[in-house]
């Protein structure tokens, strides 16, 4: 089978691809149209391109919480009218700071980190509004301080408690609190190692020699490449 674009409504298909958190090769709006309006494209590659879509879209948090709850607060606003917000759902990222068992539950301090519409995080390259506390019920479970631990990203949903004083260092500080209804941990990233490059020796052919991994004075003789 052939699919065309006489089968194939773009008009129908674009306007859900540019609201999806795609990967890199699929991010260009041109790149989309391309791949969406030629003509010939087999039925393998659609459905390969929908499933793509398909698991792309989902956002990091359940959908329901999603819907209902208030993308990046502003930390200046809370503080300064905590009432107008409390109980309400908000969805924001962060870097862990630092996570501790309490009597309430798993308490994560965080440095805020904005997200999209998908709950991925967004970066912090112009400043942060500061820092917050997530609070995970010890009704709902443990968040495990080894497994949540400095310097590892989340997305959480959560019901805005109120202020808690706290300090950072020696300094006073003011953190809103948030207990956590639903919350992504984000992979680490794989440390990359290059392969050192082999350099030939003296003798080029038909015997090259040059130094094993233990270094200089240690050769490697190599009789051909």
């Amino acid at each position: 089978m052939v699919w065309t674009t006489a089968c194939f409504d773009p008009t129908q298909f674009y306007p859900l691809c540019t609201r999806c958190t795609l990967p890199p090769f699929f991010k260009t709006e041109k790149m989309i149209k391309n791949i969406i309006m030629v003509k010939g494209i087999s039925s393998t590659v659609v459905l390969m391109l929908l499933t793509v879509l398909l698991f792309s879209c989902a956002p990091v948090i359940k959908r329901e919480l999603m819907e209902g709850a208030v993308l990046n607060p502003s930390f200046e606003s809370l503080k300064r009218s905590p009432s107008d917000s409390r109980g309400k759902i908000f969805v924001l990222g962060g870097i862990i700071v630092d996570t501790k068992v309490t009597r309430e539950g798993s308490l994560i301090e965080a440095v805020y980190v904005p997200v999209d519409s998908m709950g991925d995080l967004e970066g912090v390259e112009e400043g942060s509004e500061g820092r917050f506390l997530a609070l995970y019920p010890k009704g709902k479970g443990l968040l495990d301080p080894l497994i949540y631990k400095p310097e590892r990203e989340i997305t959480v949903a959560g019901k805005f408690m109120g202020l808690r004083e706290g300090k950072i260092g020696e300094m006073e500080y003011v953190y809103p609190v948030f207990e956590i209804e639903g919350v992504h941990l984000w992979k680490e990233p794989k440390p990359y190692y290059a392969v050192p490059p082999v350099y030939p020796g003296l003798y080029y052919y038909p015997q090259w020699w040059d130094y094993s991994w233990w270094g200089y004075p240690y050769p490697l003789y190599r009789p051909y490449w």
